[in-house]
């Protein structure tokens, strides 16, 4: 491997590091394209390519939540009760992911994405108040909610906070809470999400070295030292900004992901 490589994941690591505290976000959708263009450029197979990127972008999610959900931990931010009840629906979803998104087809899954995030997007910075339309449920409706956010999580290789922070908005959770709440429910989607495509992988043949089934280690380790550095930053920042102001942000960075997948979709 080249060290500028190392230091192009070290650089990825601080900015996907930052947001996640920022915004409660795993990072994926930002880290996916980057290692896509990096590892087609360093030759490895291209049936390989998107799913090496989508695997070690849910292994690093796991130590940037970790450390965006202690930093936000030390404000009192997380509802661990929530985090409780639905972490095992995300377990389950997570795992389940992966394997739903190697059968699907990725342009039809990426233009729903598209439209989801744009129309979630519209609905942040038209609400900016903040008001809520629903009480969280509770019990096996809220481990619904979590199964299916690790599903879509799973399979997208990111942390669910483009679904859960505008979920627990409008079930009444303010957004300071959300966003520190997401960055804690990223955990155990990208644990179960990991494992997933190591599994996926071990079965395939072609991978370069130093990947362990769809987990490329060299930019796992680059990403993962920055990230966990950036995030208690982010982490300040978001609890310095008013409510409104971080959905406004959130709303933006929901917008830009909606027009990269659009993108995909058209097959960029």
């Amino acid at each position: 491997m080249e060290p500028l490589l190392f230091v192009v994941y070290v650089a990825l690591g601080v900015f996907v590091g930052f947001l996640a505290g920022l915004l409660g976000i795993g990072g994926g959708m930002t880290i996916v394209p980057v290692l896509v263009a990096v590892f087609t450029r360093e030759g490895f197979a291209l049936e390989h390519v998107l799913p090496l990127s989508i695997g070690t972008a849910s292994a690093t999610i796991m130590f940037t939540a970790i450390s965006s959900a202690r930093a936000h931990h030390g404000h009192g931010a997380v509802d661990w009760g929530i985090v409780r009840v639905m972490a095992p629906g995300l377990i389950v979803g997570s795992l389940v992911g992966p394997q739903i998104a190697s059968a699907m087809p990725a342009r039809a899954m990426a233009a729903a994405f598209a439209v989801f995030t744009w129309f979630t997007a519209f609905r942040l910075i038209r609400r900016a108040e903040a008001r809520a339309t629903r009480e969280l449920p509770v019990g096996a409706g809220l481990f619904g909610v979590g199964a299916g956010i690790g599903v879509l999580s799973g399979a997208l290789g990111v942390g669910g906070a483009f679904l859960s922070v505008p979920f627990m908005v409008r079930c009444r959770v303010r957004m300071h809470a959300a966003v520190a709440t997401s960055a804690a429910l990223g955990i155990p989607i990208a644990i179960a999400a990991t494992i997933g495509f190591v599994y996926a992988g071990l079965r395939k043949s072609g991978l370069p070295a130093h990947a362990i089934g769809y987990v490329y280690l060299p930019a796992l380790a680059g990403i993962v030292v920055s990230s966990m550095i950036a995030a208690p930053f982010g982490a300040r920042l978001a609890h310095r900004w008013r409510g409104a102001t971080l959905r406004r942000a959130f709303a933006v960075l929901m917008s830009v992901l909606g027009c990269y997948m659009l993108w995909r979709a058209l097959g960029g």
